[in-house]
């Protein structure tokens, strides 16, 4: 017979086990995790992917591109019976959602990322970006934050250029171990019936497909950049949980959707109204000779009666819902055309837009946390190029969001004129600070070509007339 205390050691002895398979997980590398959680499983990625959380995780991002899809919940709305016929109400959508939402991804990057740091290296790396497109990548990569909590980039080289491939987020799933250390992603999709997986590692990248009936390995590749990039706006529960920022304010346009299509089939109720006649009862008949001839009985009178509408009270409401819309998502009304502006200052459209600001300065965190891992991992690959460059070179960089904030251009170009006369600003920080100049570089090129042209030949003495 099990005594008390054996069944006791058996239990500790279970629990250290599972404290020290928890352990290893929580330390451990790809080929440890896949090890202790899979067996060894060659097929492991399948598993992953099919577990009970990610599944959640996906749908949320299949029903947010539902969402701003033209799919809402208002369109769901029932059938009703009205004087006995069934009547088909108003579903009216907004499709406010992509407005703000673009006007966040705009007010952040609309005017570019701008890399500074130790002159090659920034130079060098503003130089990738433009060939590599990569102002194209900063929208979709923001723009997937926004809409779906996270977004993730492969950077890879294509016959000597560096380029990025993104992930859709509805697409891969990450690999975390118990530190939340990223371990590998998973891309997955499903093409003319044949499920394909990609998994990225740190040295290498695999390519699956269950073509003919069984998963089988297609394709096998070096990973010079190691993992992708994974760019996650963070929930409440760490960095691992995304949490997009079309979930904070969707229910508040759920119901504004919902007020403003009651509200419309209400006005067309009150449009059938009941005829109501008073005055004294008539006795007989009228004579039937008689053309073109009223009757007027004492206290008599007819008309069509019908409830009132409450304009006012919907005001009121759709208004609030709309209000707190534009709060909880960090929007000026002004920029929505709600508010009628004329001859403000600078410093009142500032106060207008410090909503906008913080949201933008919470959101330019995040970015810039992934914009690091892309530049350490085309770093690498410039090495693979022969340039080099030292850690503290590589540390001075950072990127520069110059926000999307409505401003008077002349008081901006006043403004350089005095620092540059001050010996406060460079020739080349001007022409990066003018509102009027898009390449920099260019118009650099410009100016000294022009430098060059008007200056005086050797022979000839500019004093001397």
């Amino acid at each position: 017979m099990m005594t008390w205390l054996s069944l006791h050691a058996l239990q500790y002895k279970a629990l250290k086990q599972i404290n020290g398979t928890s352990e290893r997980i929580g330390n451990m590398n790809l080929e440890e995790y896949v090890k202790v959680k899979y067996k060894n499983d060659a097929h492991w990625f399948t598993k992953e992917v099919g577990t009970v959380a990610n599944d959640v995780r996906i749908q949320k991002v299949v029903e947010s591109k539902a969402y701003l899809s033209g799919e809402h919940d208002i369109l769901k709305r029932p059938n009703f019976k009205y004087n006995g016929e069934t009547i088909e109400p108003r579903r009216i959508v907004l499709n406010l959602a992509k407005q703000i939402l673009n006007f966040q991804n705009a007010y952040l990057l609309k005017n570019g990322i701008t890399i500074t740091g130790v002159e090659k290296v920034a130079s060098k790396f503003n130089e990738v970006s433009k060939t590599g497109k990569y102002f194209l990548h900063n929208q979709k990569t923001f723009s997937n934050m926004l809409k779906y909590g996270q977004s993730a980039e492969y950077v890879y080289m294509d016959n000597g250029r560096i380029k990025s491939k993104i992930l859709d987020p509805s697409e891969f799933t990450p690999v975390f171990n118990r530190h939340n250390q990223l371990l590998s992603i998973i891309e997955h999709y499903v093409f003319d019936g044949i499920q394909y997986y990609t998994v990225y590692e740190e040295e290498k990248v695999q390519e699956w497909s269950n073509e003919n009936g069984r998963m089988r390995l297609i394709g096998q590749f070096a990973s010079l950049t190691g993992l992708p990039v994974l760019y996650v706006l963070d929930g409440e529960y760490g960095n691992t949980d995304a949490k997009s920022d079309l979930d904070n304010w969707r229910t508040i346009l759920d119901q504004m959707e919902d007020v403003i299509s009651k509200y419309t089939d209400t006005f067309y109720k009150f449009m059938n109204p009941i005829p109501i006649v008073v005055g004294q009862e008539l006795k007989g008949s009228l004579n039937k000779e008689v053309v073109g001839q009223g009757i007027n009985l004492e206290d008599g009178d007819f008309k069509m009666v019908s409830p009132k509408l409450d304009s006012e009270t919907f005001k009121v409401l759709f208004n609030t819902l709309q209000e707190s819309l534009y709060n909880v998502s960090s929007t000026p009304s002004v920029s929505m055309g709600k508010s009628d502006i004329s001859n403000l200052s600078e410093v009142s459209i500032k106060i207008l837009f410090s909503l906008a600001d913080v949201a933008a300065g919470i959101n330019e965190t995040y970015l810039k946390r992934g914009l690091f891992d892309r530049y350490e991992k085309v770093r690498t690959l410039l090495e693979y190029q022969g340039f080099t460059m030292s850690d503290d070179e590589f540390n001075s960089v950072d990127f520069v969001f110059e926000y999307n904030l409505p401003a008077n251009q002349k008081e901006i170009i006043d403004n350089l004129a005095v620092l540059k006369a001050i010996g406060g600003y460079s020739t080349q920080s001007i022409v990066e600070k003018n509102p009027y100049v898009k390449d920099t570089k260019q118009e650099m090129d410009r100016l000294a070509t022009e430098v060059v042209t008007t200056m005086p030949s050797e022979d000839v003495n500019p004093l001397v007339g």
